[in-house]
C-alpha cells in the first residue's frame, strides 16, 4: 500500500477501535446500552458488519502498531 492509503486505513481502523471501546465501556457501565445500535438503528446486518470491522481493525492495529506508533518504534539509547 502507498503511504496515503496506509494512513487512511490506519485512521479508519483507529476510529473503529474507539467506537468499539466506547460501546464496550458503556455496555459495562450501563447494562443494555449498545452504541452501535443507537447509531445505526436496529439494522442487524449493519451492526454485524460494524462488529466485524471493529474486530478486523483490532487485528490490523495489533499487527502494525510497532511500526506506526512513534513511542513504541523509538530506538532505545544504549
Amino acid at each position: 500500500m502507498d503511504k496515503k492509503t496506509t494512513k487512511m486505513v490506519h485512521i479508519a481502523a483507529f476510529a473503529l477501535l474507539i467506537v468499539g471501546g466506547l460501546n464496550w465501556g458503556l455496555s459495562g457501565l450501563i447494562p443494555g446500552v449498545n452504541v452501535v445500535n443507537l447509531i445505526l438503528g436496529s439494522v442487524p446486518v449493519l451492526e454485524r458488519i460494524v462488529y466485524i470491522l471493529v474486530g478486523l481493525s483490532a487485528v490490523y492495529i495489533g499487527a502494525t502498531h510497532m511500526q506506526d506508533c512513534k513511542i513504541c518504534s523509538e530506538k532505545k539509547a544504549s
